[in-house]
């Protein structure tokens, strides 16, 4: 029996599983780490914990499963995407990279479209509008602020490449990670040569592009005695986290569709070639399955709303739980559900941290909307899981605009917990939604990935068709999809109503 390896380098920890090639995984652990935020709207991380919580992970899984490192086929890698990584002429990390999260970055996101020629043009040639939490961005704001660490910049990574570079000592990235840095032709899956130029980056920095099911590297001596792993093993170049969850979900056609309710919230649709939004509200990335890509919409806080009403306005449920040994989120869910569908005319935007798609607004904010005396809490807490959905409609109706089939939508995250919420997808979204027998995340993805590269399975199709499982699937309810989708259309005259008043409210918060 043949195991596979997959590492998935997340924000708050590094998630690592083991799995037979049949898909059942025998073993799964995390470690974590702290995230670094030195200023209001900043964070890092240092790049030697993830080494470590790779290297721990790697060694937990082997002991824990008491499979031998020489039955390990493959391992792949996967993780955050736009995050930087520099490294010196001497392979060492110059600086704690930033994260994709990090928005410091704005004015080199306006510097990057003035020297391209404008954001149409930048859109044209890497298929996305610049965005503080890309990666090209980061390049531009050292060489502003830090230019002694700029100066030292040989090479530019993604994490998922930094733990693989330390696997294997091979200095490479693969197509979907590259597509998030703002400095890739996503229609032509190569580095863009007008971009780079325009901001006077050095070509020589960028690794070699390597489609992500493709071996790049194998096992060195050194990784083998931190990790366990026999020296020799194959490493796959791996995907970016997005790329991966959705090939681990089985998500690797053009008709299906990946729903991931998490912190944020994504919705994913692979296309049979690169299709771009002219204004850049739908992220243009490729795919980890070759000759294809996929468009993304983001909605920036999901399950973030849910935590936030959790954390602030639960605290019944916090002491509950903690008595009963119940979720929060399920008493929260148990309540909402008192209320009728609609909410009683209470609507919620769940702009709590800006908004990516549609409206792509870091001024926008969280609202209650419609509220009266006769209002409870029963339908407060409903419209938190109403809002977060309809935001999810919004991203999925901007993609069906641009002409991109959607047949079916399997729902992962957090959020594909609740049968509550699992129904509530299908009636607002107005399309069947199934969810998976086993969620195991991005990692599963790249595990698949070093099974295809390893010669355990032909292609990424017979990956997911011998591994993925669906656990439940469910249709709208006609009655209530008719009453969501008239909810929807109101939902959707709230933020141009409240624009002007969003960019106002922020100098009062900033």
């Amino acid at each position: 029996m043949a195991y596979l390896i997959g590492i998935d380098v997340g924000t708050s920890g590094t998630k690592t599983l083991l799995a037979r090639a049949d898909g059942r995984v025998v073993a799964s652990a995390t470690e974590d780490y702290p995230l670094h935020a030195l200023k209001p709207g900043w964070a890092e991380q240092d790049a030697a914990d993830w080494w470590r919580a790779a290297a721990q992970g790697i060694r937990r899984v082997l002991h824990e499963s008491g499979v031998k490192p020489g039955e390990i086929a493959g391992i792949g890698v996967t993780g955050q995407m736009h995050s930087s990584v520099l490294l010196d002429a001497a392979g060492q990390v110059i600086r704690p990279p930033i994260l994709w999260c990090d928005v410091r970055t704005a004015a080199e996101c306006r510097q990057i479209e003035a020297a391209v020629g404008g954001r149409a043009r930048l859109i044209e040639l890497t298929g996305n509008p610049a965005l503080e939490g890309f990666t090209a961005p980061k390049l531009l704001w050292l060489r502003n602020h830090e230019r002694a660490s700029y100066d030292r910049i040989r090479t530019v990574m993604l994490p998922k490449d930094y733990i693989r570079y330390r696997l294997t000592g091979e200095i490479a990235t693969d197509v979907s990670d590259a597509a998030g840095t703002l400095l890739y032709d996503v229609r032509q899956r190569q580095w863009s040569t007008p971009v780079v130029e325009s901001l006077g980056l050095d070509p020589a920095w960028l690794p070699p592009v390597a489609e992500s099911a493709e071996v790049v590297g194998k096992v060195t001596d050194a990784a083998a005695a931190e990790t366990g792993l026999k020296a020799g093993t194959p490493v796959v170049a791996g995907g970016a986290d997005n790329t991966c969850g959705a090939i681990g979900a089985g998500v690797v056609k053009p008709g299906q569709a990946l729903v991931s309710i998490g912190s944020s919230g994504v919705v994913f649709v692979p296309t049979a070639g690169p299709q771009l939004h002219p204004d850049g509200i739908v992220h243009t990335f490729v795919h980890s399955v070759p000759d294809t890509w996929y468009v993304m919409g983001v909605t920036l806080a999901a399950g973030l709303s849910l935590r936030w009403v959790r954390d602030e306005l639960g605290p019944l449920e916090h002491a509950a739980a903690r008595l009963t040994g119940a979720s929060a989120y399920d008493l929260l869910s148990a309540q909402a559900q008192q209320a009728p569908p609609g909410s009683g005319g209470v609507f919620f935007l769940p702009y709590l941290s800006g908004e990516r798609t549609p409206h792509a607004d870091a001024n926008a904010r969280g609202v209650w909307f419609g509220l009266s005396a006769s209002h409870t809490r029963a339908h407060l807490l409903r419209s938190v899981f109403e809002g977060i959905t309809f935001s999810l409609r919004d991203a999925l109706d901007a993609i069906r605009a641009m002409g991109v089939p959607v047949q079916e939508v399997r729902l992962v995250g957090g959020g594909a917990k609740s049968a509550f919420w699992h129904q509530l997808t299908a009636d607002i979204l107005n399309v069947a939604v199934a969810r998976m027998q086993m969620d195991e995340g991005p990692g599963f993805g790249a595990l698949l990935l070093a099974g295809v590269g390893s010669g355990v399975y032909r292609d990424i199709f017979q990956a997911t068709e011998q591994t993925v499982r669906l656990r439940d699937a469910v249709q709208p309810d006609p009655a209530a999809a008719r009453q969501y989708e008239e909810r929807f259309r109101f939902y959707q005259s709230l933020y141009p109503a409240l624009q002007h008043a969003f960019a106002e409210v922020s100098r009062w918060q900033s």
